[in-house]
């Protein structure tokens, strides 16, 4: 994603962020409207070191554990396409051992104080999590922080952790669900590393060196390309302390170069593979980017489409016609990119009928405004989704990120759900309208498909 560091100057802290105090700070653009001043209170602190690294927290005293999480701001669309990979291989391989503790050591820390660790890698970031009790937080931020500050990349773990990521490839590769969205997603962003699958490709892995992986590690981890983000039963002083004593000493490598915009495909992909019970199917068009404002029309689409039991897929294909065990809809959004598809799993005789009855939904959301019944029911599940979400201190944790990443402000509880309220049918429907246009929707198809043919016509809508 494009760079969004920070300056070197430090901002204000802000403490007890209350809705109206929101609307004055820098965090919204715009004023709130007067129905939303009175909302409870966010305690959100958000804090940059000289050397430009952010750290956010929210507290939330009713709770007794603690999620931290650090951000790297740069995943797996950043690497060349003879590195592919790379940003995941990274983050096994801190794993394997610091300058202060074996890989054992590493486990048995978190499991004394019966915390847990986790990291992942996504197309535009690395996080590194851990969720303990409120008392452990300086052993949780001591482990991460080793691990992402002093890694030994031993050459024998290089080569023994290659293998273990290769099986990992050969695990997915078996997964038929995985193997069509690979094939999929290379074809709808071609030549792009949007496309790219996050694990690499064997041919990638297997070049991995210690010397490929220092020279990344020391761009991609500097202080300038990290956000802290802690929530649960913490002050902000506490975390910053441990950040400034762990990260403040470090330097800044400065901005990094903006990335292409990808161009999206839609090719029609027909793969044969014959030892699976069963077709699956992909369709997808293009969407909107993660902080697009028409987001929540997005969503409101999705989950009317896809998204959930009540879902017209769900009810169409599977309750109705019981053509599909598994069916639904997802938006996968990016910083400058999105793509909305549709998955399905079934029989060999009647993948035909299922595209068709997908198609005629497409055509359905384009043609006729959904009824207030529908836009209420959807409506009422993405709120009550988002709220449940949010009790946990690992989503507030990650919600943070979230915000500071791509919006660069902190919404509030309030804001998001009067954000879903305001979503109308004919915003829906006008986002139908632009993204089911035919010659814009991919597809593939992959299992035993005996001779089954797709055309351009067939998914006109």
């Amino acid at each position: 994603m494009p760079s969004t560091a920070p300056s070197t100057t430090s901002p204000p802290v802000y403490k007890k962020l209350t809705i109206k105090q929101l609307s004055n700070s820098r965090l919204l653009p715009h004023p709130m409207p007067q129905c939303l001043m009175t909302s409870t209170t966010r305690d959100i602190h958000r804090h940059v070191l000289p050397n430009g690294l952010v750290v956010i927290t929210e507290t939330m005293q009713h709770v007794r554990s603690v999620s931290v999480g650090v951000w790297v701001r740069n995943g797996s669309r950043r690497e060349a396409p003879t590195e592919n990979g790379l940003a995941h291989f990274l983050e096994h391989m801190v794993f394997k051992g610091t300058e202060r503790r074996s890989a054992e050591d590493i486990a048995r820390e978190m499991d004394s104080v019966g915390g847990m660790l986790d990291a992942f890698t996504s197309k535009e970031q690395i996080c590194f999590n851990a969720k303990v009790l409120d008392e452990h937080l300086p052993i949780a931020f001591d482990v991460i922080a080793d691990l992402i500050l002093r890694p030994k990349f031993d050459s024998d773990d290089v080569k023994k952790e290659r293998q273990v990521v290769l099986e990992e490839i050969k695990m997915d590769l078996d997964n038929p669900e995985y193997l069509l969205h690979d094939v999929f997603t290379r074809g709808f962003w071609p030549q792009h590393s949007l496309g790219r699958p996050i694990l690499g490709t064997p041919e990638t892995v297997r070049n991995f060196s210690r010397e490929s992986l220092l020279r990344r590690f020391q761009d991609w981890f500097a202080p300038d390309h990290i956000v802290i983000t802690a929530a649960g039963n913490v002050t902000y002083q506490q975390v910053l302390d441990l950040a400034q004593k762990e990260f403040g000493h470090l330097q800044p490598s400065g901005h990094l170069d903006p990335e292409p915009v990808p161009l999206t495909a839609a090719p029609i992909n027909l793969e044969t593979k014959r030892d699976l019970e069963q077709v699956h199917l992909c369709i997808g068009v293009p969407s909107i980017p993660l902080a697009d404002e028409r987001r929540f029309a997005a969503a409101v689409l999705n989950n009317l489409l896809g998204g959930g039991m009540s879902s017209r897929l769900f009810q169409n294909i599977r309750e109705k016609q019981g053509l599909a065990y598994a069916v639904f809809s997802e938006l996968t959004p990016y910083s400058d990119a999105g793509m909305l598809s549709v998955y399905a799993g079934t029989a060999k005789e009647t993948v035909g009928q299922v595209l068709d009855l997908t198609i005629a939904e497409f055509r359905a959301m384009k043609e006729s405004p959904l009824s207030e019944e529908e836009l209420l029911r959807a409506k009422n599940h993405l709120k009550g989704s988002l709220m449940l979400s949010l009790e946990s201190t690992s989503s507030r944790m990650s919600n943070l990120a979230r915000q500071e990443l791509y919006f660069h402000r902190f919404a509030s509880l309030d804001e998001i759900l009067t954000s879903i309220d305001a979503v109308t049918r004919e915003d829906v429907q006008s986002l139908a309208r632009r993204f089911f246009q035919p010659d814009q929707i991919a597809a593939t198809v992959l299992g035993p498909i005996n001779g089954f043919a797709l055309s351009r016509e067939r998914l006109a809508c």
